[in-house]
């Protein structure tokens, strides 16, 4: 059976939208009341007794896919120089673990994409993201980084915002697993994405970020480390993904993979392309160039985005480019 990927639509592009709903309630549910139109997100002062496990393991996995190639977002991803900013972990020495080969490239019949089995930091600089959206509990992915303000998480633009709103009760879960929190729920203060997503949610920008705010008077990457970034390093790259779908056949319980070398979009974006078969929930989790296996670390360079429906197996990502890069800058530095 072909199913959608984790993805988000091209609205100026008039492309064909649908939320893809938990298994058992696809195409059920309508929104309960309008989006609220809001700016940033403020604390949630209650991150636990707001986001138990229960309403965690529940909450609809965000996926919108494209159901149609129409004309999409034509300029260029703006470039500058290359940027590297390398990984910040809590502890300089990792548990030692067994180095996993990427998945095979996509063959007919081959699905890419299971349970990283590994161990290193990306165990904890990864987790599920929550939030409101349209009146109900809805999850993504997201990944720590490196940051000044040690408190950022990069995710994708309609993890924060979509359909003209930002989300609510955003909160970041690292190391999510079966309805545990083993590294505390990071509420966010601050959430914002580029200037592409928030205008007109193009989703060859689709890249958001959130600034979470301490807990317990520690900040999140003295908790759980930082992965590091890697900002226009070009195409056709071996890459890692990792996130938490949630849609069949997965359940997003556990922390998920797919790995091999990345294409360019001939379609709609300017995105990369790598073969995974992800569901929905994965959106926003983190893509590694120079991963290494053995210590869980790497250099994010993109974020789980999108797929469409007539090319199955296929996750795509937007190209980190300039505008990716004056995004991290400015939440990193608020």
């Amino acid at each position: 059976m072909t199913r959608p990927l984790p993805g988000i639509p091209a609205i100026a592009a008039g492309a064909l939208l649908a939320l893809l709903l938990p298994a058992g309630q696809a195409g059920a549910a309508t929104p309960q009341h309008a989006p609220r139109a809001a700016t940033a997100a403020s604390p949630l002062r209650t991150p636990d007794a707001f986001w138990t496990a229960d309403r965690m393991r529940s909450a609809t996995p965000l996926d919108l896919a494209i159901s149609s190639p129409k004309s999409g977002s034509s300029a260029a991803v703006p470039r500058s120089g290359p940027l590297t900013v390398l990984p910040t972990l809590p502890q300089l020495r990792l548990p030692n673990a067994p180095s996993l080969p990427p998945l095979p490239s996509l063959l007919p019949g081959v699905e890419t994409g299971g349970p990283w089995n590994g161990r290193g930091a990306v165990t904890r600089t990864t987790g599920r993201v929550f939030f409101t959206y349209q009146g109900r509990p809805a999850s993504c992915s997201g990944d720590a980084v490196t940051s000044a303000n040690k408190s950022t998480v990069l995710t994708a633009g309609h993890c924060v915002k979509l359909d003209g709103a930002w989300h609510t009760h955003w909160v970041f879960v690292p190391g999510y697993h079966d309805g545990k929190a083993p590294y505390g729920k990071w509420a966010a203060a601050r959430t914002l994405a580029t200037p592409q997503w928030t205008a007109k949610e193009d989703l060859t920008y689709d890249i958001g970020a959130a600034v979470v705010a301490p807990l317990g008077g520690r900040k999140l990457t003295d908790v759980v480390g930082g992965q590091g970034l890697s900002f226009n390093s070009g195409y056709h790259k071996q890459m890692y993904a990792f996130g938490y779908p949630a849609e069949a056949p997965y359940d997003g319980s556990k922390l998920s993979y797919c790995s091999g070398t990345t294409l360019k979009d001939p379609l709609l974006s300017k995105d990369h392309g790598l073969p995974c078969n992800m569901t929905g929930g994965a959106s926003g989790g983190p893509w590694f160039t120079s991963f290494d296996a053995h210590t869980g670390t790497g250099l994010q360079s993109s974020v789980n985005s999108f797929g469409y429906r007539f090319l199955p197996n296929t996750m795509f990502g937007p190209y980190f480019g300039a505008d990716a890069k004056n995004l991290y800058t400015k939440a990193q530095t608020s």
